[in-house]
């Protein structure tokens, strides 16, 4: 089959991958109206052509924190990516150089920011999400930092994990040769005196246990009787809040993108708390359904920055036509990512 565009590459995908697999990758969070509405929201914009403008010579190259750019179209986190492909994040950041554009690392990734670097040259971000244990966010970041990563996009739309009802369904787990890598390497504290026979449930929100891998090889049951649950409860901090974006700007000098703003309100406040851009997101649709798509909160966010931060858009991306409008809706550039 010849593929002509993005959207082919879902067949493609589903034929290919375990049904658990692909529908981590494809489904959103409950009725996932927002997953609908992501791509419907683009297809309600229309342009007004304009004629006899002479286009014969055309430069997509822009900067992003400073950093030149081949397009303003670049690669979001997504975690997990070695379930799709055993060269998950390798490839990915490979892709990424050879296209001379921008890739996110995810914090759960199943390449470690070390891997990746390792891969050879290249633009990097690192996205995170705050423990509520801070030497382990401190430590993941300056990993990053020594791997070369330069720039911080913060999930800030997380503090509890979305009810996916296909994940709950086929009671999604991590293949068992796969690992959380950047956990790898890190003092993880009272982890440590746990047995190597456990591994971490990272969602409390489903109504079963959900294992998930980290570096020793166990994994951390979440059972009534386990003593984890407590412990397990505050890997992501559900207290996050704008105090800890300033926070972080103590323990490093990478700028920090706010990941997960979706109206004007937040966006004055991301930039209060020293943000160095936005990203208007809404998890792919994973996390809150019934909020806006990000196109349709693309405007106002980017009328409340003011020219302050650039304003960068994931979500529903699909055509180079849903790239040129949510440019010309203001956005600084957008993010694209393997999740459907």
């Amino acid at each position: 089959m010849e593929i002509t565009n993005v959207t082919e590459y879902e067949a493609i995908a589903k034929e290919k991958l375990p049904k658990m697999v692909y529908d981590y990758y494809a489904s959103g969070a409950e009725d996932q109206w927002t997953l609908k509405e992501n791509r419907n929201a683009f297809s309600r914009i229309l342009f007004r052509p304009r004629i006899l403008i002479d286009v014969s010579k055309i430069d997509m190259t822009t900067t992003v924190l400073g950093f030149k750019i081949s397009m303003p179209i670049m690669i979001a986190p997504t975690a997990m990516q070695k379930m799709a492909h055993p060269e998950g994040e390798y490839a990915t950041a490979r892709a990424a150089s050879a296209a001379g554009t921008i890739m996110t690392l995810s914090s759960w990734a199943t390449s470690s920011v070390e891997e990746v670097a390792s891969t050879g040259p290249g633009i990097r971000f690192f996205q995170l999400y705050v423990c509520k244990d801070r030497n382990v966010v401190a430590q993941l970041v300056r990993r990053a930092e020594r791997a070369g990563f330069k720039a911080i996009a913060l999930t800030v739309d997380a503090p509890r994990l979305g009810r996916r009802e296909a994940d709950i369904k086929n009671r999604f787990t991590l293949p068992p040769f796969l690992t959380l890598k950047n956990f790898e390497g890190l003092d993880l504290g009272k982890m440590d005196k746990v047995s190597d026979k456990c591994l971490i449930n990272l969602n409390l929100n489903y109504p079963f246990t959900l294992p998930v891998c980290l570096p020793n090889g166990g994994i951390f049951l979440q059972t009534d009787d386990s003593g984890l649950a407590s412990y397990v409860a505050g890997q992501i901090d559900r207290s996050l809040s704008w105090k800890d974006v300033k926070w972080l700007q103590t323990i490093t000098s990478l700028p920090i993108l706010v990941k997960g703003v979706l109206t004007a309100e937040d966006t004055r406040l991301a930039i209060q708390a020293g943000a160095a851009g936005i990203i208007v997101s809404n998890h792919g649709a994973r996390q809150l359904d019934y909020v806006p798509a990000t196109i349709m909160a693309l405007e106002e966010v980017v009328k409340a920055a003011q020219g302050r931060v650039p304003v960068f858009l994931d979500g529903g991306v699909r055509r180079g036509t849903d790239v040129f409008k949510a440019l010309a809706l203001g956005a600084s550039g957008i993010f694209v990512s393997i999740y459907i």
